[in-house]
C-alpha cells in the first residue's frame, strides 16, 4: 500500500513539475480564444463582453478583498497556525471559520497543521466541509447575501461534522508520517529552482487597470452602466474595454506563467523542510486574483459560448434533471481544485441549477486545500473528502425539498 501511495505521489509531483515548467499548454488557451474570435466575429464580441464582465464583476472584488485580508495579516502579524496549536478545544470551530473564509488559504493552514500533528481529525473534517474555495469570491461578488448564507452554513455544518467524526474516530485518526523521502524533497527543490522568473515590471500596469476597475465595479453592481458617463466616447464602450484589457492581462500573465515571486525556496539544513518565501501583500493579491480570474473567465465563456453555438436552453435541461442536481454538484465537489467549483457556482448564478445544488457543492468541495492533503496525507485526504459528501447530500436535498 505504501509503495502504491509513493508511486501515486511521484506521478502527481511529476505532473505538477511539468505544469510549472511547460508553458505551451497554457499559451494555447489565449491563442485558441483569439482564433475563435477571428473565425466567428459574433463569438468574438461575446468573448470581449464576457471577459470584461468577469473582470469588472468578480476580479476587482477579489483583488479588493484579498488586499484587505493580506494587508491585515501583515499589519497585525497574527500567526493562526500557532493559535490553533495552543487552543485544542477550539480547533474545530476555528478550523470551520478558516475554511468558510473566501479562498483556500485558511483551509491549507489547517491541512498542514493536521499533517504536522498540531490539530486533530475533527479540525481537518471541519475545514474541508466548510471551505468553498475561490468560488466564494464569485458568489460574494454577484450575490453577497447568498455568499454570507453559505459562509454561515459552512461554519455550522463544518463544526458539527468535525465534532461528530472526531468523537467517533478520535483526534489521531488517519494521521501518518510524511512519505516524502530526502531524495524526493531534493528533486522537488531542484524543480522549484527552475521555475520561471518573476516579472514584477507588469505590476504597475496590473494595478493601473485594477484601481479604476474597482471604481467602475461599484455602479455596475448597482445595475448602472458607467460607459454612459463618457458622453460621446460612450459609443466606444471605454469601461468595457478597460475590463477586457484587465482580464486579458490576467489571462496572459497566467498563461505565460509570469509569477509575482520566484517560487519556493528550500532550506539546506533539512531537505524535507520546505520553506516558503514571504511575498509582499501586493504579489499575493496579483497571483491569487489572476488565478481566480482565469477560472471565472473560463466558466463564463463556457456558459455563454455554449449557449451561443448550441442554442441550448440550459435552464430547461437542468429543470428536467433537477432532482439529481444536488447529487451531481456534490460529486463535482470531490474534484480537487477550485476550477470545477467555480463552474458550478456560475451555473447557479445564471439560473441553470437551484440553490440546493450550490449548497451541496459548497459543502462537498475542498478547493485547493485537497492538493496538499493528497500530497502529504493521501489516505486521510480521501477519507475526509468522502466524509464531506454525507452532510453535502443531507443539506443539499433538505434545501431542495424545502425550497421546492
Amino acid at each position: 500500500m505504501t509503495a502504491f501511495i509513493m508511486a501515486a505521489k511521484r506521478g502527481l509531483n511529476d505532473l505538477q513539475d511539468w505544469g510549472r515548467q511547460s508553458l505551451s499548454w497554457r499559451i494555447l488557451i489565449p491563442g485558441c480564444l483569439l482564433g475563435l474570435g477571428l473565425l466567428f466575429p459574433e463569438a468574438g464580441q461575446i468573448m470581449v463582453a464576457t471577459i470584461s464582465e468577469a473582470y469588472l464583476q468578480v476580479s476587482v472584488f477579489v483583488a479588493f478583498t484579498l488586499a484587505l485580508i493580506y494587508g491585515a495579516e501583515r499589519l497585525f502579524n497574527f500567526d493562526m497556525a500557532a493559535y490553533l496549536t495552543g487552543h485544542p478545544r477550539a480547533q474545530v470551530p476555528i478550523a470551520a471559520f478558516l475554511g468558510a473564509l473566501p479562498g483556500c488559504g485558511g483551509a491549507i493552514v489547517v491541512v498542514t497543521q493536521y499533517v504536522n500533528g498540531h490539530v486533530g481529525f475533527g479540525a481537518l473534517i471541519a475545514v474541508l466541509t466548510a471551505t468553498m474555495g475561490d468560488a466564494a469570491f464569485l458568489l460574494l461578488a454577484r450575490e453577497p447575501m447568498t455568499g454570507l448564507m453559505v459562509f454561515g452554513l459552512g461554519m455550522v455544518v463544518g463544526s458539527l461534522s468535525g465534532y461528530v467524526l472526531e468523537a467517533i474516530h478520535g483526534r489521531e485518526f488517519m494521521r501518518q508520517q510524511s512519505l516524502t523521502s530526502p531524495e524526493e524533497a531534493k528533486r522537488r527543490a531542484e524543480a522549484g529552482r527552475h521555475r520561471p522568473a518573476s516579472v514584477k515590471a507588469l505590476h504597475p500596469i496590473w494595478v493601473a487597470l485594477m484601481l479604476p476597475g474597482v471604481v467602475f465595479a461599484v455602479p455596475i453592481a448597482m445595475q448602472v452602466d458607467p460607459n454612459t458617463w463618457f458622453g460621446g466616447l460612450s459609443v466606444y464602450q471605454p469601461v468595457t474595454l478597460l475590463g477586457f484589457a484587465g482580464g486579458v492581462l490576467a489571462l496572459m500573465m497566467w498563461a505565460a506563467h509570469l509569477s509575482s515571486d520566484p517560487g519556493h525556496q528550500y532550506t539546506a539544513a533539512n531537505p524535507n523542510d520546505l520553506a516558503e518565501p514571504q511575498p509582499t501583500p501586493t504579489s499575493r493579491v496579483i497571483n491569487d486574483t489572476n488565478f481566480v480570474t482565469v477560472w471565472v473567465i473560463a466558466a463564463f465563456l463556457l456558459f455563454e459560448l455554449g449557449v451561443h453555438f448550441t442554442g441550448a436552453d440550459l435552464n430547461s435541461w437542468f429543470a428536467v434533471w433537477a432532482p439529481l442536481t444536488p447529487l451531481i454538484a456534490a460529486l463535482v465537489g470531490f474534484l480537487p481544485g477550485c476550477g470545477p467549483q467555480i463552474i458550478v457556482t456560475t451555473l447557479y448564478l445564471t439560473g441553470a441549477i437551484p440553490m440546493a445544488a450550490l449548497f451541496a457543492n459548497a459543502i462537498s468541495n475542498d478547493g485547493d486545500a485537497l492538493f496538499p492533503a493528497i500530497a502529504l496525507a493521501p489516505r486521510a485526504a480521501i477519507v475526509a473528502t468522502l466524509y464531506t459528501g454525507i452532510p453535502a447530500l443531507i443539506v443539499g436535498y433538505a434545501a431542495y425539498f424545502m425550497m421546492g
